[in-house]
């Protein structure tokens, strides 16, 4: 029988990230990202599911559930959550490459830490998540993304603390069954969600990604505006290592325009796609994303 999750913290000079782990730590390691606005346990099912094989180990991102909750948006930028999971891997497997898995904002710190680091990763997994020049280019050009992607100013709002805590998070979890299906949270889940959220500053912590994200989203009728993004060489974003991306098509977060180009970036591109799921497919279909994990990086 597989053992059970191990929890530890690892201070990565910054911040100490809370730290979930199974699986034998001699095995190839896997580390798995969240996004938002969850917590470790986004991937516990698909962590069960690979550790018969793997040494797999998911972090509460800073911000986030029981790691640390820096003060400030300029703690949120992307060199400082890369920099968590460098030394995160730098700490668990300082001499061997490691996959790295990422979902929704997870993704993107998987992304950019691809970018930084390649020499480090065996493999790249993105589950729902979007390459930041696509996902700029989507929002700025193809209505239906711009469309879905309005939340993204709400969730800046100076008062989106108050308004997503109001009625017991009640707007938090309608944006969750927005996205895609949440037949998968029953009361325990929830709870766990409730508990990670009331948690002492983190839904500042949470909310300061989106404030730090230089991602520009304009208003549905205004023109497309300048993002720095923009101005980023194809060669600095390109993924050189193999890379797997999974994807449930009823997302109604991240639109079809948002990874129609994604050759572009990862010449060593697969794809996998689940026309059923959503963007909660790790909560949907943990065992098959776990199976197409372990196809990918054992083939």
């Amino acid at each position: 029988m597989t053992a059970d999750f191990r929890f530890s913290s690892v201070d990565t000079g910054a911040a100490t990230l809370h730290v979930s782990a199974i699986g034998d730590a001699s095995r190839s390691l896997v580390i798995c990202l969240h996004g938002f606005p969850e917590y470790w346990a986004a991937w516990k099912g698909v962590m069960r599911a690979l550790a018969s094989d793997f040494h797999v180990v998911a972090p509460d991102q800073r911000g986030f559930n029981l790691s640390g909750k820096p003060a400030g948006v300029e703690a949120y930028r992307a060199r400082n959550l890369v920099a968590d999971i460098a030394a995160l891997a730098d700490h668990l497997s300082p001499d061997r490459p490691f996959v790295l898995a990422g979902h929704d904002w997870g993704a993107s710190v998987a992304y950019a830490y691809a970018f930084a680091h390649p020499e480090r990763l065996s493999h790249l997994v993105i589950a729902n998540g979007v390459h930041p020049k696509l996902l700029q280019d989507a929002i700025s050009n193809d209505p239906e993304q711009r469309r879905a992607s309005q939340y993204i100013n709400r969730l800046r709002d100076d008062a989106a603390e108050q308004l997503m805590s109001e009625d017991g998070y009640r707007r938090l979890f309608s944006m969750l069954s927005a996205f895609s299906k949440t037949n998968w949270m029953g009361e325990p889940e929830r709870a766990a969600y409730l508990e990670a959220w009331s948690r002492p500053g983190a839904m500042t912590g949470m909310l300061n990604w989106y404030r730090a994200s230089p991602i520009v989203v304009p208003g549905i009728d205004e023109s497309a505006r300048y993002s720095p993004i923009e101005d980023i060489p194809d060669e600095a974003v390109t993924i050189v290592v193999p890379h797997l991306l999974l994807w449930g098509e009823a997302d109604g977060a991240l639109r079809p325009s948002s990874i129609a180009d994604l050759e572009r970036y990862a010449p060593d591109l697969t794809v996998e796609r689940f026309p059923e799921s959503g963007h909660w497919i790790l909560h949907e279909k943990p065992s098959e994303i776990a199976t197409a994990i372990r196809d990918f990086v054992m083939r």
